[in-house]
């Protein structure tokens, strides 16, 4: 008879990994940890499924200086590195008080990471596409993350939120379940620490971590994988659309960023759209033809 038991963390992110192709041999692989339970958790698992992948692992947490927790906090993540032979290292930036404070905190944790993973590459002597940062986000964050979007506003691009890979950031969590994830700390007697900021129903993602999603899972218990799959769809939607625009266009070599734009502006017609092209070039939509053109005058 098959077991009824959901698959383990490590095999949930085992797949998840070699589905999505989030990394391989020789890859360096930074991990941000905080020394909450998810990025605990991802640091544990990592560093299982690091050698048979072929992929070189290290670790790194960034202070916001805004809690006096947090040092005791990264403290415990340094102690696990330490305890699984990874290397370890802090970023400590410093936020002023005001508006958008989480936004801004998000945005600095990511320059601090980035700035992590350069180092480490180089430190490496890796080549700049063999860069990987892996974050511990999870399906229950993806379901939240798109019912805040509803919530604020916003079309179908904006549903296609927290792809498994995006560039140079990875999420080998972004199919479990958080509960999968406590679990695992438990069973392998990892300590963690609890950001009191999660809980405070003064930010909206706590709202809707405690009031809105409990309150749909009562009407509908697989409510998070519904949400999932709703996002795995507005991204393939949004993949389709960007491969309608050509890689090189005007003789030069389009980002994914330009392609995105450029597809966006061909599905609205929007004759206003401007798209910054390299070269310094500017395309838009001529409606009458319906297709990109360059600028007048380029």
């Amino acid at each position: 008879m098959r077991s009824s038991h959901p698959p383990t963390l490590l095999r949930t992110a085992e797949r998840t990994i070699r589905e999505e192709r989030l990394f391989g041999e020789g890859d360096c692989v930074l991990v941000a940890v905080s020394g909450g339970p998810d990025s605990m958790a991802l640091l544990h698992v990592l560093a299982r499924l690091a050698p048979s992948f072929g992929v070189r692992l290290a670790a790194h947490g960034v202070d916001h200086g805004l809690r006096p927790e947090a040092s005791a906090e990264l403290a415990l993540a340094r102690a696990l590195a330490k305890d699984l032979g990874i290397a370890f290292d802090t970023t400590r930036i410093n936020l002023s008080p005001g508006s958008n404070l989480m936004a801004r905190a998000r945005e600095a944790r990511h320059d601090a990471l980035s700035a992590a993973l350069d180092k480490f590459v180089r430190g490496e002597q890796a080549e700049p596409s063999q860069a990987r940062l892996a974050t511990a986000h999870h399906a229950d964050d993806r379901a939240e993350t798109l019912l805040m979007r509803l919530l604020r506003g916003t079309g179908p691009a904006g549903l296609a939120v927290l792809p498994a890979r995006a560039g140079r950031l990875v999420r080998p969590f972004i199919r479990a379940r958080r509960q999968t994830i406590l679990a695992h700390l438990d069973r392998h007697h990892i300590a963690s620490a609890s950001d009191p900021t999660n809980r405070d129903p003064r930010f909206l993602r706590a709202r809707v971590r405690s009031e809105l999603l409990p309150r749909m899972a009562d009407l509908s218990p697989r409510i998070v994988d519904h949400l999932c799959a709703l996002a795995d769809d507005m991204a393939r939607a949004a993949e389709l659309k960007i491969e309608r625009v050509p890689p090189v266009a005007f003789g030069e070599r389009l980002g994914r960023a330009q392609r995105a734009s450029l597809a966006r502006a061909l599905e609205t017609r929007n004759p206003r759209a401007r798209v910054l092209l390299p070269g310094g070039k500017t395309a838009f939509v001529d409606l009458c033809s319906g297709k990109i053109v360059l600028k007048k005058g380029q």
